[in-house]
């Protein structure tokens, strides 16, 4: 690993977070760690992390409230839950609180360092992404700010912006499947919560816009069962 890339930590049973810490250590990344949420929150303003692996059940402050503070100050940094709980209940309250993924006790230590890598890698498009305020696809450039779409031709297609958001979300991911439960936290913000073939439509839209042939699409991708993917390898 070129830079280290830096974890914070938060769990209070001791020897899970030794073997985790230790773990992500020889992995080549620097954690930080802390053993409730009052300290979790103070180090998070202190320092700049590129991950948040969460334990929910902390003293002091729980995890569902650290993430929604962590939130209000930073909608970037990728938080992972670590958590007894499996009900899809908490779940959910772990998604709206702004988690971006979630791994139940006990749990495999390589699977959670294949998930501690996906999402540092994603943070780190992200990243990229927000320095960029239009992305081409084909012969059709999209401007994110002004929600705009300019064709070949110098006409101007206006999108509104869920579209937006929604094509921003897939372009950030692009050429990984993103989860319905993913679209409906970033895009939707569970306020309203739209069936599968509000999504899809979306989808159609924009294969109207890009694909050169809506029936064989080459960008846009519905996966049954898994959400939807925009595959680009010209970027």
């Amino acid at each position: 690993m070129q830079t280290k890339q830096r974890i914070l930590l938060v769990e209070d049973e001791e020897h899970l977070l030794e073997a985790i810490k230790l773990n992500l250590e020889l992995e080549g990344y620097r954690v930080t760690t802390a053993t409730d949420g009052k300290k979790a929150l103070k180090i998070f303003k202190e320092e700049r992390f590129n991950l948040i692996i969460l334990d929910v059940m902390i003293p002091e402050i729980d995890g569902f409230q650290v993430a929604e503070t962590i939130r209000l100050q930073n909608s970037e940094v990728p938080i992972m839950f670590l958590t007894a709980k499996n009900s899809s209940e908490d779940r959910i309250t772990g998604l709206k609180k702004g988690a971006d993924d979630y791994l139940v006790k006990p749990f495999n230590l390589e699977e959670l360092i294949l998930r501690v890598s996906n999402l540092i890698r994603r943070g780190m498009k992200g990243e990229d992404l927000k320095e960029l305020n239009s992305y081409t696809i084909g012969d059709k450039t999209i401007y994110f700010n002004s929600f705009e779409l300019h064709h070949a031709d110098g006409t101007i297609t206006s999108l509104t912006k869920k579209e937006t958001m929604l094509l921003k979300l897939l372009i950030e991911r692009r050429n990984e499947a993103v989860s319905r439960e993913q679209i409906l936290e970033t895009v939707w913000n569970y306020d309203v919560y739209p069936s599968t073939r509000t999504i899809d439509n979306f989808i159609l839209t924009f294969r109207k816009y890009f694909e050169p042939d809506q029936k064989h699409p080459i960008y846009f991708h519905s996966i049954r069962g898994v959400g939807y993917k925009f595959t680009d390898n010209s970027n």
